[in-house]
């Protein structure tokens, strides 16, 4: 039996008859040199991009018009798997006849889109965007060189997703928009997350520095932050009425101070609040809080956020 009988129509079935195609074939493997672009009255770029999740690595080469900063010709090398071969292949030709800066503006979902066979299938299985992702890397690289500038200088922001190429600026603005709380809401509004999935949470296909469901938590807990603050800032804490004090009490305990605890299994209940030139609140521990040895320290602590937040140190907290 041969190696090819071993695999399945199945597998073949996620591959587009472009990929495959350019697999075999590619129409843009190869190299210039410096003699190349001197008969041409052009100038040479050479641009390198490795991925550290696969050990995958593109090669690209440039022969601009340094008149108009058009690609006139493009040509790569690949060093890795099919679909990286196929990709570098479909990036190098959508460069050719673009401005520099026109080039810079082909994403990896560009590439991508541009192997399909049909436009509803996506050309490669999901766990192969990040080969496509080289494809975009790699441009901002040329463009770099090409421009005499630093390649994080081409990067708007911190990428997260990168198979959809989606920043960290763009999903914390469609949280804040939509007031968006989990990851399934998110993608409502974006592709972020719905490739190789790695940037969802911690323990997919690839380790990342931070995670959709973190920067929802981070501008969720902000917006929060920012609610009571509005709040506490409409009416001095101090000149308001005792019934809106206590309310205001409450609020903070029941939406800043118990999630805290409750990650460590604990909680706390509201038992009392009094005033007589200080505001004295009374509070009982529960559950792991209650038999905790640094609970005095824990009391002290949410005192201190008390008196922050309302700017005033009359509060004075209690337990029972």
């Amino acid at each position: 039996m041969g190696r090819s009988d071993l695999i399945t129509g199945n597998v073949w079935e996620q591959y587009s008859n472009k990929v495959i195609e350019r697999m075999n074939n590619p129409k843009f493997l190869g190299e210039f040199s410096e003699e190349d672009a001197k008969k041409r009255g052009v100038k040479l770029v050479v641009a390198d991009f490795g991925s550290e999740a696969c050990g995958d690595s593109v090669r690209l080469y440039w022969l601009v018009d340094p008149k108009t900063n058009k690609i006139i010709d493009a040509r790569f090398k690949s060093f890795g798997c099919g679909t990286a071969i196929a990709s570098s292949d479909m990036m190098t030709e959508l460069t050719i006849g673009k401005t520099v800066d026109e080039a810079t503006k082909i994403t990896n979902l560009d590439v991508e889109k541009a192997l399909r066979d049909e436009p509803d299938k996506p050309a490669f299985p999901p766990q192969k965007m990040h080969c496509s992702v080289m494809a975009y890397d790699v441009i901002l690289e040329a463009a770099a060189k090409y421009e005499g500038k630093d390649v994080n200088e081409l990067r708007n922001e911190e990428i997260v997703c990168e198979c959809a190429r989606v920043t960290r600026g763009e999903i914390e603005q469609i949280v804040r928009e939509h007031n968006v709380k989990t990851v399934e809401e998110l993608q409502k509004y974006t592709d972020a997350g719905t490739y190789c999935k790695s940037c969802v949470a911690p323990g997919g296909h690839e380790e990342r520095d931070v995670y959709l469901v973190d920067i929802i938590a981070y501008v969720q807990e902000k917006m929060q932050k920012e609610k009571l603050n509005e709040g506490s800032k409409e009416e001095d804490f101090e000149k308001m009425s005792f019934i809106k004090k206590i309310k205001a009490i409450e609020e903070f305990l029941e939406t800043r101070i118990k999630p805290m605890l409750a990650m460590d299994g604990g909680s706390l209940e509201l038992i009392d609040i009094k005033e007589n030139g200080n505001i004295n609140i009374y509070v009982k521990y529960l559950g792991a809080c209650s038999a905790c040895a640094s609970s005095m320290v824990t009391l002290y602590a949410i005192e201190d956020e008390l008196k922050k937040h309302f700017n005033t140190d009359k509060i004075k907290l209690h337990q029972v």
